[in-house]
């Protein structure tokens, strides 16, 4: 159990850092609203991968071979993605500095957790690629763990607890920024994410429209590393 629990650390770590519309906007939700709301969006994000685990699981090979088959899936994810950072964006820009550091203080106030829950469970879910990264992992590493459920249930519960420890050291230091935050710095940030969350959005796009291109590049460069 202990050798399981040590392997699972460093995938729980790399799951953490990997940049993506989720780690971004987890920053700019510590450093603008604060550490509890950072933390109910954290929480819904590790709520849809629990569920992309459970769904990779009960389907692994099946499904994972529907997905590489089915490129729409990518540029249904990549659209509702892109489409988000970009509505976002254009609000930004629509609305003063004054309404926008207002909204935030708002958010505070009123403590919608629950609706920072949800942001962080579907920006995380409409991202495909989070599920065939859980169905990867479970044709990697289920063999290894002789497929049994006890010791897959101890690896995934010590992935999620690790990617969960280290997003609160992040909330905890992406607060810290709180004391050199101005209106400038808040809108900048705002539409910061929204370029970042529509650039992921667009790469999905790209791989589900032009998946055997892209695939090409892509073991092009890994070749030329």
């Amino acid at each position: 159990m202990l050798q399981d629990i040590l392997s699972a650390i460093p995938l729980g770590l790399i799951l953490s850092i990997m940049p993506g519309a989720v780690f971004f906007v987890l920053l700019e939700t510590s450093v603008i609203k604060g550490f509890k709301a950072a933390l109910a969006f954290d929480l819904g994000a590790i709520t849809s991968d629990v569920v992309f685990i459970l769904i990779a699981y009960f389907s692994s090979y099946q499904l994972l071979a529907k997905i590489k088959d089915e490129p729409a899936l990518f540029i249904f994810g990549g659209l509702i993605m892109f489409l988000y950072g970009l509505i976002s964006f254009l609000n930004i820009t629509k609305s003063s500095k004054n309404e926008l550091v207002d909204e935030a203080a708002k958010d505070i106030l009123k403590r919608n957790y629950f609706s920072l829950f949800a942001k962080g469970f579907f920006l995380n879910f409409i991202n495909i690629g989070v599920l065939g990264f859980w169905l990867g992992v479970i044709i990697a590493w289920g063999p290894k763990l002789d497929l049994d459920p006890k010791r897959m249930l101890i690896f995934f519960i010590a992935v999620v607890t690790t990617y969960f420890i280290v997003d609160i050291g992040k909330i905890m230091l992406a607060k810290q920024l709180r004391t050199k935050l101005t209106t400038t710095n808040i809108v900048k940030i705002k539409k910061g994410i929204s370029l970042v969350i529509m650039i992921f959005g667009f790469f999905l796009l790209l791989q589900g429209i032009f998946p055997k291109e892209l695939n090409a590049v892509i073991d092009k460069v890994e070749k030329n590393k």
